[in-house]
């Protein structure tokens, strides 16, 4: 059974919103920081957004204003609600979980627990 399981993913236009959620179980759930990273073809992996423990909270300059991380405690769950999406957005997003950062940070420190991903992908 993952640790981190990812969902919500979708083919959308531009514009149009999407919701992800990742399940964590485990201690994936109790890390540090969990964190929403993204991956295109052809390009770098992107740390999109992440959240501490504290509940603080750090974005990508390319998702402000546009993206939010936020962590439902009851559920053991992380969401990603992505507004205004753009082409540029298409990619895999995975949900992980840090378990050496010392606060919200969109740069994997320690050990890492990664989910498997959803795609996003975005129509103009």
């Amino acid at each position: 059974q993952m640790s981190l399981q990812e969902s919500g993913g979708g083919s959308v236009q531009a514009g149009g919103s999407l919701r992800l959620t990742c399940v964590a179980r485990g201690s994936a759930y109790s890390a540090p920081c969990l964190a929403w990273h993204r991956w295109a073809s052809g390009k770098a992996r992107e740390g999109v957004a992440a959240i501490d423990q504290s509940g603080r909270t750090t974005y990508a300059d390319s998702v402000k204003g546009r993206f939010t991380i936020s962590k439902d405690y009851d559920r053991n769950t992380l969401h990603l609600e992505m507004n205004d999406l753009k082409p540029e957005d298409t990619a895999k997003y995975f949900c992980a979980a840090d378990h050496g950062c010392m606060g919200a940070s969109l740069q994997t420190i320690g050990p890492t627990d990664w989910g498997l991903g959803t795609q996003v992908t975005v129509s103009s």
